[in-house]
C-alpha cells in the first residue's frame, strides 16, 4: 500500500510533466507580417463561353452553333413537325430566306412527313442543313457541300418558300 505522501508527490509530479508537455506541444499562434489586400489576392479569370451568334461574313461551319441553337429552339416547340417553323425561326435569327429550301410536311400521299430537312445555302458552296420529323427522334444539323453546281443544300421535291 502507498503512503498518502507518495500519491501527493507523485500526482504533483504527473500534474507538472503534463504543464510541460502540454507547453511543448501547444502551438504558438502565427502573426502575420503583411496583410494581404484584394489586389494580392488572385482572382479566377471569366470562362463564361459565348453565347452562340450568326457571323455573316463567316463559314458556315462557324454558323453551325447558331443554326443549331435555333433548330433546337423550335424542336423543343408545338410546331417541331412544320418546315415553315424552322423557316421563320432562322428568319427572325438572321439567315437570308432567299437562300433557303424546305421539303414538304407531309408525303406525296397525304401523310404528315417522317422527316423534313431544310437548308441555308452559305458562302464558299457550303450549306447548313436540319433534319427532324418523328424518323430522326430529335433535331440534327450539319454543313455539307453544295449540289447542282453550288447552287442547292436539297434534292429532289422542295416547296417553295413564297410567304
Amino acid at each position: 500500500m502507498t503512503s498518502p505522501r507518495f500519491r501527493s508527490v507523485v500526482s504533483a509530479g504527473a500534474v507538472a510533466l503534463t504543464i510541460v508537455i502540454a507547453g511543448c506541444s501547444s502551438p504558438q499562434p502565427v502573426v502575420p507580417t503583411e496583410t494581404p489586400t484584394l489586389s494580392d489576392t488572385p482572382t479566377p479569370a471569366a470562362t463564361v463561353p459565348a453565347a452562340p451568334a450568326l457571323v455573316p461574313e463567316g463559314s458556315a461551319a462557324q454558323n453551325l452553333p447558331y443554326f443549331t441553337q435555333i433548330v433546337q429552339q423550335v424542336w423543343a416547340g408545338p410546331d417541331q413537325v412544320h418546315g415553315r417553323a424552322y423557316i421563320d425561326a432562322l428568319v427572325a435569327a438572321g439567315f437570308p430566306k432567299q437562300s433557303m429550301q424546305v421539303t414538304p410536311d407531309e408525303s406525296t400521299v397525304g401523310n404528315p412527313a417522317e422527316s423534313i430537312q431544310f437548308s441555308v445555302l452559305w458562302r464558299d458552296g457550303q450549306c447548313l442543313i436540319g433534319q427532324v420529323g418523328p424518323a430522326t427522334g430529335s433535331a440534327v444539323a450539319v454543313v455539307e457541300p453544295a449540289v447542282l453546281g453550288g447552287s442547292a443544300c436539297l434534292l429532289g421535291t422542295t416547296r417553295p418558300i413564297d410567304w
